[in-house]
């Protein structure tokens, strides 16, 4: 089993990950995306500008999920914005934090190998869908995520659901 960040930068893109319990990766053939399997954990981890003000908003874990199918085509596509996914795997998620609180990364990035020897630049490293984790990395996250309170009741969710359109 693997752990990872599943780097998500759209609000519209994480309702649907949460409605569909689901998750999609953009065309670039990307080796930690064809490496990923079932049993494999992935941190839901939500971008400053995911929910479009990156002033007010932090890089958050707000929960974690399985991978619960391989990597596949997806046929339709989804596309969120102008950006097209045409691979995706099925998720068993978690519970979530509530909306606006989850586990900030930044104050973490200085005890994540995943981010050691960028230094200052940690963030360049968020520019991928998946971001590895050591052993050692996700168990930081999973002990960081149990200082926060997850639920996955329908009132926890709608929060982060409403931006995703399920009529299509």
């Amino acid at each position: 089993m693997t752990s990872s960040l599943l780097v998500i930068g759209d609000r519209e893109a994480l309702g649907w990950i949460l409605t569909e319990s689901r998750t999609a990766f953009p065309a670039a053939r990307r080796a930690e995306v064809a490496n990923l399997a079932p049993g494999d954990e992935v941190f839901l981890y939500t971008t400053r500008g995911a929910f479009k003000n990156p002033t007010r908003d932090r890089g958050r874990v707000i929960g974690a999920a399985r991978v619960a199918g391989a990597v596949s085509d997806l046929d339709p596509p989804i596309r969120f914005g102008p950006r097209e996914f045409p691979w995706g795997c099925d998720l068993e998620i978690g519970p979530v934090a509530p909306f606006g609180h989850g586990v900030e990364l930044a104050p973490l990035v200085g005890r994540l190998e995943a981010f050691s020897s960028l230094g200052t630049s940690w963030s360049i490293r968020l520019r991928r869908p998946l971001v590895p984790l050591s052993p050692a990395d996700a168990a930081t996250v999973r002990e960081e995520l149990d200082d926060v309170p997850l639920a996955s009741t329908i009132e926890r969710l709608a929060p982060y659901t409403r931006w995703y359109d399920t009529r299509g």
